[in-house]
């Protein structure tokens, strides 16, 4: 094996433009397949941090399907009643294995203070139950009281782009800002999230329900989102709020349900269909790529062996058996593909990381990423090197010394 090594090497050293030139294919097509995995693989592990982070044991209640993989079924239900204050009220007397139930409305609009204007910042409702609800983090100040929520107080707390934004990082603490034409005093900061997939995750204001009211109105429905007493009565609860909303709502035991029940489990399910989509078609697109880098590499293997007969044929006359031969141009075909494979594997991963740095698409940079190149590359050499090794194996040693 160390012979054939160094005679592999020797081969490649003595014809390096065409070595590279061959390696240029699959090195592409290993590149871009490391780059969509890695970013594939860092969208799965995003998606689980961020949009599926809904806290322990919580699952939500909507008027629209919070997972929907069918456009028709959002439409439909638009028509649905919408949840109100009182749903959830009765779903907290009625939901025996929640250990809290609140409800929580958007809108967007624009918050000022003095001069300044940001603008698509969502406004949030909350009942006072989703301070332990919800996953966000007060960083500084405090979240509103239930006396505050039951007086409809115009306090809020922001979040960090809004802080940052409006206030340069100073404290905005007992600032007033105008959230769409309202006077709020800002309590709390919240700390900062990033960004979900390009999405800005910390421009949103969050205010007491009874405030909610004032600069909304009455008219809209609340999203319920609800936590079980522990993991083990997570279903439990589940069963327990659809049969208070079935009761409330009227529906009968046949009757299709005019609400949707959300988990982080139907999030991330939606977005592994997605993304699983997504990762065949670039899987199908980057393999084209390494299957031509392939058959160049085995165009090149078969000039190779034209090229050598004659060192074919002396081989095989000092003894050199067909085995040999074949070990030997089938190990060029391999460390051909191998070290564009690496090459790739490199080249991918850099450019997901530079995706990483410079943009906000997230990248997981798992090693078995590059194993999964490595295999890829060394079965190619394998596959597209075998009829190549076989025809210098099988040539005629006399016929191969009368060649010039």
């Amino acid at each position: 094996m160390g012979d054939h090594l160094v005679q592999t090497f020797a081969a490649l050293r003595a014809y390096k433009l065409r070595a590279i030139l061959t390696m240029l294919g699959l090195t592409m097509g290993v590149a871009t397949i490391i780059t969509v995995v890695t970013l594939i693989q860092g969208a799965n592990v995003y998606v689980e941090q961020k949009i599926a982070n809904l806290g322990a044991n919580v699952f939500q209640i909507g008027r629209v399907p919070f997972a929907a993989r069918d456009f028709l079924t959002v439409l439909k239900a638009l028509k649905n009643k919408y949840i109100t204050l009182d749903d959830r009220d009765y779903l907290a007397q009625h939901c025996k294995h929640c250990s809290g139930v609140g409800a929580r409305a958007s809108v967007s609009g624009r918050v000022r203070y003095g001069n300044q204007e940001l603008v698509d910042t969502n406004f949030i409702g909350h009942t006072p139950d989703m301070g332990r609800i919800d996953t966000r983090t007060v960083e500084l100040g405090r979240y509103f009281t239930e006396s505050e929520n039951d007086r409809g107080a115009m306090v809020c707390l922001i979040g960090a782009r809004i802080r940052d934004d409006l206030f340069g990082g100073a404290d905005p603490l007992r600032k007033i800002v105008r959230l769409n034409n309202q006077e709020f005093t800002i309590i709390g900061v919240y700390e900062k999230i990033g960004s979900v997939l390009g999405q800005d995750q910390d421009n949103f204001a969050i205010v007491p329900m009874g405030a909610y009211l004032k600069l909304r109105g009455g008219r809209f429905s609340v999203v319920i989102e609800a936590q079980a007493t522990s993991r083990a009565d997570f279903e439990l609860a589940q069963d327990e709020a659809r049969m208070a909303m079935r009761a409330r709502r009227h529906i009968a035991p046949n009757q299709e349900e005019d609400f949707f029940i959300g988990t982080a489990e139907s999030y991330i399910a939606l977005w592994q269909s997605i993304s699983g989509a997504f990762f065949a078609v670039f899987l199908m697109v980057s393999g084209i790529s390494a299957v031509v880098g392939g058959i160049v590499i085995m165009n090149v293997m078969l000039v190779s062996v034209t090229e050598r007969t004659k060192e074919i044929g002396v081989r095989r006359a000092v003894g050199a058996r067909q085995g040999d031969i074949l070990r030997q141009f089938l190990l060029e075909a391999v460390a051909l593909c191998t070290m564009g494979g690496i090459v790739g594997i490199g080249a991918g991963f850099i450019a997901a990381l530079a995706l990483r740095q410079f943009t906000s698409f997230p990248a997981s940079v798992e090693p078995w990423v590059a194993w999964l190149g490595f295999t890829l590359s060394a079965g190619i050499g394998l596959f597209f090197g075998i009829y190549p090794a076989t025809r210098a194996a099988k040539l005629d040693p006399v016929v191969a010394l009368r060649s010039e």
